[in-house]
Formats: C-alpha cells, sequence, structure tokens
C-alpha cells in the first residue's frame, strides 16, 4: 500500500461519490469534499478523509479528480477562492470529469500546465450504479505521464479508460458526441412510449418487446424502464441534459444539428414546466400531458 498514490475528490454527487469509495475499495488513501457537509462527513464514515475546501483535498494528494456539475464550477474548485492548484503539488495530476465544453476544456488543462501540474481531460460515462461499483468508462486525454501516474486511481473507478491522445478537449469532444446521442435517444424513447400509450398499448409489454427489436437503445431500455415504472427519481435530472445539449448546440456552430435542437428545446420545456430535478425520462410527462393522457406514477 505505501506505493499507491493518494486521490482527493472534489465533487461528492452521484458519480463523484462512486468514485471516491471506488478509490477507497481498492486501499487508496482519498480526501473528498464537497459543498454539503453531511456528505463529506458521510464520506469519512466510509473511511475517508473529509475536507473543507479543494484547497485542502488537494494539498496532500498525487490525484484529484474533479467531479462538479459544469465549467464555470470547474474553474472555481481550480482557480477560484480555497481552490485546488494553489495548494496542489508540482506534478499533480488534475482529472476534470465535468462534461464541459471542449473549447473550456482546453483552456482549463493549460492554465493547470502552466502551474506545473499535469491535466487528464477525461470526462465520464456509465451513471451512477456504475460509479458505485468502480465499472465507470472515461474519455480521456492528456499527457502519457499523467496517465502512467494516475493509473492505480483510474483503474480503481473505472473498467475502460479510453485514451484518445495527448491533446487536452478530445475527451470532452467524444463526450459532447455521446451527450448528443443520449439526449437524443432519451427524448425519442419519452416519444415512442407516449405515442404508445396513447394508442392503447401495454406499456410494459412495449418496453420489453422493443428491447428485443432494431429500434432498442440503451436509453430506451433503461430511461424506458423509468416511465414504465413512473419512478422519476433523478439518477440524471432533466436540467443535466439543458446543459449538455446546450453544449452541442453551442459547440456545433454552423454545423446543422437538428435533432439536438429538437432535444434540448423539450428538456428546456420541461424544466420550464418544473421537472428540472427530475429524472431525464420526465420528458415523457411533458408529452404526455400534451397527449392528454397520463402514464404511471402521474396524478
Amino acid at each position: 500500500m505505501s506505493n499507491q498514490p493518494t486521490a482527493a475528490v472534489i465533487g461528492l454527487g452521484s458519480m463523484g461519490w462512486g468514485a471516491a469509495v471506488s478509490l477507497l475499495r481498492a486501499g487508496i488513501q482519498t480526501y473528498g469534499v464537497d459543498i454539503r457537509a453531511d456528505v463529506t462527513a458521510a464520506f469519512a464514515s466510509e473511511g475517508g478523509t473529509g475536507c473543507a475546501t479543494p484547497s485542502e483535498a488537494s494539498a496532500n494528494a498525487d490525484v484529484v479528480f474533479v467531479f462538479v456539475v459544469n465549467g464555470q464550477q470547474a474553474e472555481d474548485v481550480l482557480f477560484g477562492a480555497h481552490g485546488a492548484v494553489a495548494t496542489a503539488k508540482q506534478g499533480t495530476v488534475f482529472v476534470t470529469c465535468v462534461t464541459m465544453e471542449p473549447s473550456r476544456a482546453t483552456d482549463l488543462a493549460a492554465r493547470i500546465t502552466d502551474a506545473g501540474m499535469l491535466a487528464i481531460d477525461a470526462p465520464v460515462s456509465g451513471g451512477s450504479a456504475k460509479a458505485l461499483t468502480g465499472e465507470m468508462t472515461i474519455m480521456a486525454s492528456g499527457p502519457a505521464a499523467g496517465f502512467d501516474k494516475a493509473a492505480p486511481c483510474l483503474d480503481a473507478v473505472a473498467t475502460k479508460v479510453y485514451r484518445l491522445g495527448d491533446a487536452a478537449g478530445k475527451g470532452s469532444q467524444v463526450k459532447m458526441i455521446n451527450q448528443l446521442l443520449a439526449g437524443v435517444h432519451i427524448a425519442a424513447a419519452a416519444e415512442a412510449l407516449t405515442l404508445g400509450a396513447k394508442i392503447g398499448l401495454d406499456l410494459e409489454m412495449l418496453h420489453e418487446v422493443i428491447q428485443e427489436c432494431a429500434g432498442n437503445s440503451w436509453m430506451f431500455g433503461n430511461r424506458g424502464a423509468h416511465i414504465v415504472q413512473g419512478d422519476y427519481t433523478p439518477h440524471s435530472a432533466v436540467d443535466i441534459f439543458v446543459k449538455d445539449l446546450g453544449i452541442v448546440t453551442g459547440e456545433a456552430d454552423t454545423h446543422p444539428v437538428p435533432l439536438s435542437h429538437t432535444a434540448l428545446a423539450l428538456f428546456k420545456e420541461a424544466s420550464a414546466a418544473g421537472m428540472g430535478r427530475e429524472d431525464d425520462a420526465a420528458v415523457a410527462k411533458l408529452l404526455a400531458r400534451k397527449g392528454d393522457i397520463k402514464l404511471p406514477g402521474m396524478s
């Protein structure tokens, strides 16, 4: 264990919490910080070291994971008041697991590098369940030295680490394309199941059959189950896709992304209707209301 690196996790939400406890399970000393004091305390009860600020968490870490919501939050925890970079040791690896604009990811990596650190642009996928079991997929780009130093920590939190080159931003570009597909597929699943309900099909049967047919997608299987069960407990919220599809449409610039714009409009409307913090599958409830039907879980 003496040769193990030490780690810090900034942001103990569903994905960050899973990463942090996976690091502990691998025997890696881990510092954790979150804006919610009760979550930090809960992490300490799991055997980690709870910290009050990002700067405190990073001071003794060899590898620092950043699991905050967006690019602005990433910039704040890295370079703002009590930011992590200021107290980190020279050569610390910063692994930014944030879905953000590729252009911002490139800028943050350059600033981390200029400060004498190693930067890996490393957005993740897999959801909270796979985060908790250390089975995330990481889409990463950065210097080989950073990957080498962070390898034990990356192995602890992920089963697949795609190394997409040395240039920062490549990881975020691939994640952006993934989120384009994920958002469109959630919208399509919601449309399909609400139309099925409108014409009188049994939703449980429909969901089961389509999963064995060519029209299936991972999102149809996963989020479709939420719709069929009427369970909108947020594993990934509507507002997450307002952000992520906003990144897609913004970074696409003049390239046509009509499906992304349509899906984004649907998520924005669902958010404005009060569903922003519900599971992203709640866009189905919006379509159901417009179609004058009731899905499971709707009053």
